[in-house]
């Protein structure tokens, strides 16, 4: 894995409307980044390519359960410069046309997730609770790797 020049490892969660699935992943994310200690060595990013007007309401009710408020986040542009700045960029499983990852210099991953928008709020769980697990993997190796670094 890459890292930028200070040690610090950005990853970027990247939807089409960043209003659902890469909303959760960040909110994991971040929970995972301060209950590992990391946040002086993991940076967050989360935008999206054509960013809806506010975070689905099925997926605020969803990560509510979870203990997460995601209802005051705005939905944001990803810019290129963010992209090409991570060291890992995450897609969600959606067509991210005009954020080509063949330009990223770090790792770059599907996710290959549904779109919450638009489901039932259990299969919205499953999708859910699918992040969760994927992010807490992610930590595992960060957290592994800023060990092997001696972080």
């Amino acid at each position: 894995m890459t890292e930028q020049n200070d040690g610090t490892v950005t990853v970027a969660f990247v939807c089409v409307q960043n209003a659902g699935r890469s909303q959760m992943a960040t909110a994991f994310a971040e929970r995972e980044r301060d209950r590992r200690g990391l946040e002086d060595r993991v940076r967050i990013v989360t935008g999206g390519t054509d960013p809806a007007n506010h975070v689905h309401g099925v997926v605020v009710e969803t990560m509510a359960e979870n203990g997460f408020d995601l209802g005051d986040r705005t939905p944001r542009k990803i810019t290129h410069d963010e992209t090409m700045d991570a060291d890992i960029v995450i897609t969600m499983g959606c067509s991210a046309e005009n954020v080509c990852p063949m330009t990223w210099r770090g790792d770059a991953r599907d996710w290959a997730l549904d779109d919450p928008h638009g489901r039932e709020i259990e299969a919205v769980r499953g999708i859910r609770d699918d992040i969760e697990r994927r992010v807490s993997e992610l930590f595992d190796a960060l957290a592994e790797n800023a060990t092997e670094r001696g972080v």
